[in-house]
């Protein structure tokens, strides 16, 4: 019996982890990235609760991911004057288990690289559905035909545009921009805020740091890819606001893995259009905290194995979606808030948020607090899959 072909758009993490699964279903698999190589660096990225836990097990990527994990530590808030007024435990911001992106990217690539064709520095122009299958044409590599085609490709996925159509822009802005780049080491993990504007500073090694600056701002229209245009408009944003700023700027200014996005989250009528159909932060994604890489690996844990079922693959994306619509909107509120987490837009704000988590992480409270960073993550049956 032919092994069912499935195209994916996107070698972050959705793609890796669905070809990770679909290796195991009997299925064969090619991935296709528009980087020319596979992207490292990146901030962590975490997995908490135990669906999380459950996934990665049965994936045997707990291990592996324990193993390069960060040493996370716990997040001190500072008030204007630059003291601590809060102090965040390890789970808010690490969870269970804290990886940089880029050391996820590499294991999940080795661990498919074997039975994946992985195709870089290339990218889909063209979809073309016709009876069981999807003519694909791409920028630079040979028209094909596959079974399916997943995209897996990013908040701002090509394959959405091409395959929905009217479901092409359904980005929701919420109000805020995020810069993130690596800095030099940095002693612990700090969030500094005033109206509007926040930077947090997060060690990754003993010689790096990672700074995340979050500011009110409209949403983004052309200038992603003008990166010291960027560079300039985050200079005039956080010019005068004092404490580190100027040490995290000078930073800036030699960084080379500089990233700005919109916060914004995804939000569809559907996951799937035919043989076409989204996973990850295509389909319900948000730009930060919205556990879009923890999503991402259940996404396709769920999506590959409803396909395993075999029978007509409409089908088992309506289950796919059954499964994950419910618990994605869920984690999607965190993306909605984080903006206002970090950068309360007024004075009161900026006080009201640092005595609510000071009393929320007062030791009689922090049992209650650690239950509330895991709800979302946790708020999920799993099913069970023979794969």
């Amino acid at each position: 019996m032919k092994k069912p072909r499935v195209l994916i758009s996107g070698a972050g993490i959705a793609g890796p982890v669905l070809a990770l699964c679909l290796q195991r279903c009997g299925f064969s698999s090619t991935v296709v990235e528009r980087a020319p190589a596979l992207r490292e660096g990146g901030q962590a990225v975490d997995f908490r609760g135990p669906v999380h836990r459950s996934v990665l097990d049965r994936l045997e990527l707990w291990e592996p991911i324990h193993a390069e994990r960060t040493h996370a530590s716990a997040l001190v808030l500072l008030d204007q004057s630059g003291r601590p007024c809060a102090t965040l435990p390890e789970v808010m911001m690490a969870g269970d288990v804290e990886i940089l992106r880029g050391d996820l990217c590499r294991i999940l690539y080795e661990r498919t690289r074997q039975a994946t064709d992985y195709r870089f520095g290339d990218r889909i122009t063209r979809l073309t559905q016709q009876g069981e299958g999807v003519a694909v044409e791409f920028e630079h590599g040979t028209p094909a035909t596959f079974d399916l085609v997943v995209g897996a490709d990013g908040l701002h996925s090509g394959v959405r545009a091409l395959a929905f159509a009217d479901q092409a822009r359904r980005l929701r802005h919420h109000g805020y921009r995020i810069a993130t780049f690596a800095i030099p080491k940095w002693r612990e993990a700090v969030v500094y805020s005033v109206p509007g504007r926040a930077i947090c500073i997060i060690p990754s090694s003993s010689e790096q740091a990672r700074a995340l600056l979050v500011y009110a701002a409209p949403p983004l229209e052309g200038e992603r890819s003008d990166l010291e245009a960027q560079k300039q408009a985050l200079h005039q944003t956080f010019a005068g606001v004092g404490w580190e700023v100027p040490r995290v700027l000078d930073g800036l200014d030699r960084a080379t893995d500089l990233y700005v996005d919109a916060i914004a989250t995804v939000h569809i009528e559907h996951y799937a259009k035919g043989r076409v159909v989204l996973l990850g932060d295509a389909a319900y994604g948000g730009t930060l905290g919205g556990q879009g890489t923890s999503l991402a690996v259940v996404g396709a844990y769920v999506l590959a194995g409803e396909l395993a079922q075999g029978g007509d693959p409409a089908a088992a994306f309506q289950r796919y979606e059954a499964v994950m619509r419910p618990y994605a909107t869920q984690c999607q509120k965190g993306a909605m808030r984080v903006g206002s987490f970090f950068a309360p837009r007024t004075s009161a704000g900026l006080w009201l948020r640092n005595h609510f988590y000071g009393l929320l992480t007062s030791p009689r409270m922090l049992g209650l607090f650690e239950r509330m960073v895991k709800h979302a993550a946790a708020n999920l049956t799993l099913p069970e899959y023979s794969y």
